[in-house]
């Protein structure tokens, strides 16, 4: 026997397995090995294999996402830009449309006013032609009176009462017409 199996007194080694089942080991070893490498790696494998997958189709989503999401940006940021250039646009076409009515109110006050002034004007001039035909009117009479007084006779007569007004009117425009204007 082997000195290394047998114990000093004669009693097997306890540290060394028996021969037996060292080949009852091996086989029940290789036998697990087998069911182990035919039917458990294969499913880890597979699961692995899985798994892995999953992380890479996951993170080819998070990148397509993060792409999706950078082209969104994109998008948004050139339609802010649009949006600021059109509120722009429309605040200066406001701005001049503004100014084009601020200049037709001016425009139809001027008008109005103007319109305004012409017919003040041209009632003041058919008032004081008014005025000057009752003044000539009355001027006239006062005329009668004192030459009826001076002469001392009467002007009945329309005719001669006439004349003699538009006569001492004429005249009277004549000396007074250079003092007014």
């Amino acid at each position: 026997m082997n000195p290394l199996i047998v114990a000093a007194e004669g009693q097997p080694n306890p540290v060394l397995p028996h021969p037996a089942e060292i080949v009852i080991g091996l086989v029940a070893f290789l036998l697990l090995f087998f069911i182990i490498k035919k039917f458990v790696t294969p499913r880890f494998e597979a699961m692995y294999a899985e798994r892995a997958a999953k992380i890479e189709g996951g993170i080819e989503k998070a990148e397509q996402a993060q792409v999706e999401a950078q082209r969104a940006l994109e998008q948004y940021k050139a339609q802010l830009a649009e949006a600021r250039a059109e509120a722009a646009r429309i605040r200066d076409d406001a701005r001049m449309e503004g100014e084009q009515i601020v200049t037709e109110l001016r425009a139809k006050a001027q008008e109005e006013s103007a319109r305004i002034v012409a017919q003040g004007q041209t009632q003041l001039e058919t008032q004081r032609a008014q005025i000057v035909a009752e003044l000539r009117g009355e001027l006239g009479r006062l005329a009668i009176d004192l030459a009826e007084r001076v002469v001392g006779e009467s002007l009945e007569d329309e005719v001669r009462r006439r004349g003699t007004v538009d006569r001492f009117l004429a005249d009277l425009d004549g000396t007074s017409a250079p003092a007014v204007k």
